[in-house]
């Protein structure tokens, strides 16, 4: 694992643990995160205009 990849799994399970103590679950978390993945993914491979205007990343 790289230096950049290993900082951001770091980052992704510090805010875990803050957002678990506040009581959200594993499962919500990996929802969320996975639903932001899918529209940072249509951004960058130009599939975002088949997303409705209101919910793409720019909008986020």
């Amino acid at each position: 694992m790289t230096a950049v990849t290993h900082d951001i799994v770091a980052k992704l399970w510090n805010l875990r643990n803050v957002l678990k103590d506040d009581g959200v679950t594993y499962h919500q978390y990996v929802t969320e995160l996975t639903y932001l993945l899918f529209l940072k993914m249509a951004r960058e491979t130009g599939s975002e205009d088949q997303l409705p205007e209101s919910y793409r990343w720019a909008d986020l």
